[in-house]
């Protein structure tokens, strides 16, 4: 938790309550089934929680703004997206039902009234988003061709409309068929050994 606050100091009070909750509700939770790897419970805040806020350095969300969380798993990136940005739309898919009724009771328990939650597969989910988030699910091409379509052409951020992804290592070759995309090195924002080699990736998809 101190490493949330650290990079994040100006949390409200409410927010630092809701991010102090995973801890335990996550712990209660991988008892019964496993959500999150053994080995990474443990460093909850740390390789899940703070992983995810990276977005957040790369690009603030404005108030309103709809966002895809495409195989959210346990809830990640999107659960702590919502909680920084509460006056925000998530929207947080995954195929596994058993991973969705663990993300539909943490956003209950800790009061998000900003997530939907639900059993889909990215290529079946309706709407119009202003991005579309992920945490290393496949490849970029076949990600791309699940998502395409579902992007707003209106823009209101720095960022143009599109993925924000989050994936670690060499990406040269997975994003050569896409010029535009931009990687952001998540060791420039968060000081820790974990985030390395770990990117964001922002592909603009209008």
């Amino acid at each position: 938790m101190e490493e949330i606050l650290k990079y994040f100091p100006e949390l409200t009070e409410t927010q630092i309550k809701q991010f102090k909750m995973l801890e335990v509700l996550y712990q209660d939770w991988n008892a019964k089934i496993n959500v999150i790897s053994r080995k990474d419970i443990e460093a909850l805040y740390l390789k899940h929680v703070l992983h995810s806020l990276a977005i957040a350095k790369v690009q603030r969300f404005s108030p309103g703004t709809h966002i895809l969380d495409v195989g959210t798993g346990g809830g990640f990136p999107g659960i702590p997206l919502a909680i920084l940005f509460p006056e925000t739309h998530l929207y947080l898919i995954d195929v596994i039902l058993k991973k969705i009724n663990v993300v539909k009771a943490i956003a209950e328990e800790i009061g998000l009234k900003n997530v939907k939650a639900e059993q889909l597969r990215a290529e079946n989910a309706k709407g119009d988003y202003d991005f579309i988030v992920s945490r290393a699910v496949t490849n970029m091409p076949d990600f791309v061709s699940w998502v395409k379509g579902k992007i707003k052409k209106q823009n209101k951020h720095v960022l143009k409309n599109g993925i924000l992804y989050l994936k670690g290592g060499d990406l040269t070759e997975e994003l050569m068929s896409f010029p535009m995309a931009m990687q952001y090195n998540i060791a420039d924002f968060f000081e820790d050994e974990f985030f390395e080699t770990k990117k964001v990736v922002h592909l603009p998809l209008t």
